[in-house]
C-alpha cells in the first residue's frame, strides 16, 4: 500500500490538494478522512468537491449522516458517522449504495464503521505541527491510485 505525504502552509493549499484528488477520482473512490478539530477537514472536504465538479456550496454533515451532491460529474457522499450510535443505522440508510456505486464517499470518523468498509479504501490523515507554525498541516495519504 502506497503512502504519500503532503505538508500545506495554508487553507488554500489543503483546499488545492483535495481539489487535485478529486480531478483524478473516477468512481468507486471511498475517502477515510482523520482528524482533530480544526486542522481543516472541511477545508479538504471543499476541495475534493470542486475537484469532482460540485457546484454547491459544501459544508460538514454534522447533524446528518450523509449529505449528498449530485451537481458535480460524479457524485459525492460526505458522511459524518460520529453520532453513530448502532452500526444498523448505516444499514437503514443504505449505505451499500453509496458504497459500492459510481460515486464518491468522503468518511469522516470512519473507524466507527470499519467493520463494514470494504478494501481499498483510501485513508487521509491530517495532522497539526505547531512547531511549524500554526498554519502548517501534514497530510498523509495511504493507499489509493491517486
Amino acid at each position: 500500500m502506497t503512502e504519500k505525504i503532503w505538508t500545506s502552509d495554508s487553507e488554500q493549499e489543503t483546499f488545492a490538494l483535495g481539489a487535485s484528488l478529486g480531478e483524478k477520482c473516477k468512481g468507486g473512490e471511498i475517502f477515510l478522512l482523520d482528524g482533530d478539530l480544526g486542522v481543516g477537514k472541511t477545508v479538504f472536504s471543499k476541495g475534493l468537491g470542486k475537484g469532482l465538479g460540485v457546484a454547491e456550496p459544501i459544508s460538514s454533515p454534522t447533524f446528518t449522516i450523509v449529505s449528498i451532491y449530485e451537481s458535480g460529474r460524479l457524485p459525492f457522499y460526505h458522511f459524518d458517522v460520529y453520532r453513530i450510535s448502532d452500526i444498523e443505522e448505516m444499514d437503514e440508510i443504505g449505505y451499500e449504495d453509496y458504497f459500492y456505486g459510481n460515486g464518491v464517499c468522503l468518511i469522516e470518523w470512519a473507524d466507527l464503521i470499519r467493520e463494514i468498509l470494504p478494501e481499498g479504501c483510501i485513508s487521509v490523515k491530517i495532522e497539526k505541527d505547531l512547531e511549524r507554525g500554526f498554519d502548517f498541516r501534514r497530510i498523509r495519504i495511504l493507499g489509493g491510485e491517486l
